[in-house]
């Protein structure tokens, strides 16, 4: 039976982004006595008046947060038990949530949920590349045009009538140009100029807000001089996918017990093989969770392709490669030696014709057969937003016979019923890859990336690569992170239901066959996998509130992008990828679109991308959706859009138009008509 709060939507609630007062309010409620006493206080007030509807972003938990009905305070970033007051009722104490509200937003409407899988019943979607008016390609041209003729003059007087400032770029003092006036062209006449809206210096946690370094430049972004003043925003342009960058929590409690046994470092936690017993327990924790019967995992996500990739595969082999592939694995390709051909980005016909080539041809000039042929994708491109086509990828597998590579580094936690990535997604069995490999960094809060595969394969990995050999072991807080949030996702099984095995026990055994479906995956994770000593919260140790991360996170991304679409805009990319990019295409436009959003009353952080990151034209940007975003997070974002969006001309998309008022009312209906 549905529950109150899903019957009965909850009203728009006020901004929590207010302007900062005097620290000195707060100083009151320095102690934690003070905090249980003021909340108590606000608790017994809201129980007087009787109030039963509660909004969907309520005030904090108990444990976290300070409520005054009749103040606005702020939260105070020096004080160590930070605070944030809202003018609204708060929940009763039946209704405490458990994270605090800057870093993961208060949504109980049950509505405002999805499951992300892929219908059977329709043909798998296709990336459409939806042009703008050629007016548009013709001004966007036009202002690169511009750019460089006036580039170009700026560099030619300035050399002979203003040298002091182009010495890095002329031979001085019998030294040779510290830079090509070529090469760094485009860093220094365009770039430079919206250094502003690049590598913002920030502090805390990057959750459902974030708090910026204001600052500010008085020579065209050369330099940035510091305000030593501090912005609160909402952030919609951090990898936080399902919302585990908090400070507070049960996973940050886990992580904090960890650093009192341990350390911070990996220094008398490694044994004579490189890592240890925490380590051993995550990797055999990795490889039950995505499906493979073994796991490995890195200190770092860009060395996790760029190191082992040229243990797979060397001379005599060929590499196809998608042409959209992150620049990891380009690198990690270039160091193996071997023969590369790509594919149109997810062109299933183009890598077919591709196959049928390089298998009758075989290697050049003498003709003989491949060693091996690996095939590289990802599961999801992190610049287009767009999802590969894995159910028609394992077609050409089983027919040419090759090996396959899936990155996954955004894909896993954010897609799928189960969040266990594109496999879960498709609802394709995770042993028909070869290769799984992913990283920490985006949906686990961590850091870090794997590869999971054959036990045969992963062995051979430890042995060959050399992240195994040359660098350093994940630090324990890091590993704790990493297993924590993953268990939360997988839940820990009762002691009745598992098994007395131990670490490493080999992951194969723990796979078992769900009923509604075909397709295998890991069940909960027994509490041997655990280490002894970490102790979950019951929600996040039944696998709850990551069953609920990640609904609200596939709600979100449909939400925002299809609400973009009927608001006008062109946008890339997959309806459930949480990665929505909204094409600009005039450089120009790019920075301001950053620039309004980041001055609004509510400021809104997004990131910005352009060439060479992009085609030439295609300047964009990407907003990153996390299930730690309500509902009116997306909608204050659709409006914000809406507005600037307006003012920039950027309203180019075709088929039918809502006005944002009625997006924001049918969103639930715009979620569930994809």
């Amino acid at each position: 039976m549905p529950s109150p709060m899903a019957l009965n939507p909850p009203s728009r609630s006020p901004s929590i982004f207010k302007k900062k007062k005097s620290f000195s309010q707060l100083s009151s409620m320095t102690t934690a006595a003070s905090y249980l006493s003021a909340v108590h206080q606000a608790d017994t007030r809201a129980r007087s008046h009787d109030n039963s509807s509660v909004s969907s972003t309520p005030a904090l938990s108990l444990s976290s947060s300070v409520t005054a009905s009749s103040e606005d305070t702020v939260l105070n970033e020096d004080d160590e038990n930070n605070c944030l007051a809202y003018p609204f009722t708060p929940p009763t104490s039946e209704q405490v949530f458990t994270t605090v509200h800057t870093e993961f937003g208060h949504c109980a409407n049950e509505a405002y949920r999805c499951v992300s899988k892929h219908d059977y019943s329709k043909p798998v979607q296709e990336h459409a590349i939806e042009e703008p008016p050629y007016y548009i390609l013709l001004t966007t041209y036009i202002s690169y045009l511009i750019l460089l003729c006036f580039g170009h003059m700026r560099d030619f007087f300035g050399k002979r009538f203003t040298k002091s400032y182009f010495t890095h770029l002329m031979p001085h003092n019998g030294y040779a140009p510290l830079n090509s006036d070529f090469d760094s062209f485009y860093t220094r006449r365009l770039k430079r100029r919206m250094d502003d809206c690049f590598s913002q210096p920030v502090t805390g946690v990057a959750g459902r807000t974030i708090v910026i370094l204001d600052r500010y430049s008085t020579d065209n972004n050369h330099t940035q001089i510091f305000t030593g003043s501090k912005t609160r925003a909402l952030n919609i342009s951090s990898y936080n996918y399902l919302g585990f960058a908090q400070a507070r929590g049960g996973c940050a409690d886990a992580v904090e017990e960890s650093i009192r046994r341990y350390g911070v470092s990996t220094c008398g936690t490694r044994l004579e093989s490189g890592s240890s017993e925490l380590h051993a327990s995550a990797e055999a924790l990795v490889a039950r969770f995505i499906g493979m019967e073994d796991a490995l995992i890195s200190s770092m996500g860009f060395a996790t392709n760029s190191t082992f990739i040229p243990a797979l595969v060397g001379k005599g082999s060929l590499v196809i490669s998608d042409e959209l592939n992150h620049a990891s694995i380009r690198v990690g390709v270039r160091h193996s030696h071997a023969q590369v051909r790509m594919f149109k980005h997810n062109d299933m016909a183009s890598l077919e014709c591709l196959l049928r080539e390089v298998i009758s041809q075989g290697q050049p000039k003498t003709h003989r057969p491949w060693k091996k042929i690996l095939v590289i994708v990802e599961g999801l491109y992190s610049m287009e937003g767009t999802l590969v086509n894995l159910p028609r990828i394992v077609e050409l597998k089983q027919k040419y016979k090759f090996f396959l590579f899936v990155d996954e580094a955004h894909s896993i936690g954010a897609l799928g019923p189960h969040g266990r990535g594109v496999t879960d997604y498709f609802n394709i069995p995770p042993r028909s890859i070869d290769v799984l490999m992913g990283t920490f960094t985006k949906s686990f809060g961590a850091a870090g990336g794997y590869i999971a595969g054959p036990k045969i394969l992963i062995d051979a990995l430890r042995l060959r690569g050399h992240s195994g050999s040359y660098a350093e072991a994940m630090t324990p807080p890091v590993l704790t992170q990493v297993v924590s949030s993953m268990v939360s996702i997988m839940g820990v099984a009762p002691s009745s239901q598992s098994t007395k095995s131990s670490l490493i026990l080999s992951p194969a055994s723990s796979i078992v066959t769900l009923k509604d479906s075909a397709e295998e995956l890991p069940g909960m994770a027994p509490p041997s996998m655990l280490p002894t000593w970490m102790n979950l919260h019951p929600a996040l140790a039944d696998g709850s509130e990551a069953r609920m991360r990640i609904r609200r996170l596939a709600f979100n991304s449909r939400y925002l992008h299809q609400g973009l679409k009927k608001l006008g805009f062109i946008t890339y990319g997959h309806p459930f990828s949480p990665i929505v990019p909204l094409l600009v295409f005039n450089p120009g436009k790019m920075s301001m679109f950053s620039r309004m959003m980041r001055s609004r009353s509510t400021p809104i952080v997004v990131v910005v991308v352009a060439y060479p990151a992009t085609p030439l034209v295609t300047s964009r940007v990407r907003f990153c959706v996390s299930a730690a975003h309500t509902k009116e997070d997306i909608d204050m974002v659709l409006r914000a859009c809406d507005e600037v969006g307006g003012i920039l001309d950027l309203k180019h998309g075709v088929g039918e138009r809502w006005g944002i008022d009625e997006v924001c009312k049918r969103a639930v209906e715009l979620v569930h008509s994809v």
